[in-house]
């Protein structure tokens, strides 16, 4: 399909509300399948459609891109609308980068457990109880659909350090 560019942070398109699918059809396969490629492009682990300037609620991720040999195995999956039913009071706590983030890494809390559910490609309905990985990993992508990046979640020193750090790498590469 294609690969598009990952919008970067402070881009204000990143900060867009995503809006629902209103149904799962050949674009949006297309989308997600450009999003895929974006994001194996990048080699990231997960992209959420409005990284790529669309805002829809469209989620990919890929957290198991290796096989125990360490060949590449690409077996992606997609979420549309997806909502969080219930989060855990338990927190845990991951080191986060992001795609739209590039090379800044940092802590951040959010809850262990999360059950969530969505639709797939096929538009049907999938509802699971998720927790490590998963569980952060889906809760970092659903905040880019409410232009939440995961810089927010940071202390206002940390974040307005990773602003600056983020513009002048811009600046340098313009």
């Amino acid at each position: 399909m294609a690969i598009r560019p990952i919008l970067t942070a402070p881009d204000p398109r990143l900060k867009a509300v995503s809006v629902a699918v209103e149904k799962v059809d050949g674009e949006i396969r297309k989308l997600a399948q450009d999003m895929a490629d974006s994001m194996y492009a990048a080699d990231g682990i997960g992209l959420a459609a409005i990284q790529i300037g669309v805002a829809k609620r469209v989620i990919v991720m890929d957290l198991d891109q290796k096989t125990e040999e360490g060949r590449a195995k690409k077996d992606w999956k997609v979420f549309i609308n997806p909502k969080i039913l219930w989060a855990s009071p338990e927190m845990a706590t991951y080191e986060e980068g992001c795609l739209s983030v590039p090379d800044i890494w940092d802590d951040v809390d959010r809850p262990a457990r999360v059950r969530a559910e969505w639709l797939d490609l096929d538009g049907k309905r999938v509802e699971v109880e998720a927790d490590g990985m998963l569980a952060t990993c889906l809760q970092h992508e659903m905040d880019h659909l409410e232009g939440i990046l995961f810089l927010d979640h940071l202390s206002r020193l940390k974040r307005n350090m990773a602003i600056k750090k983020l513009e002048k790498a811009k600046k340098l590469s313009a």
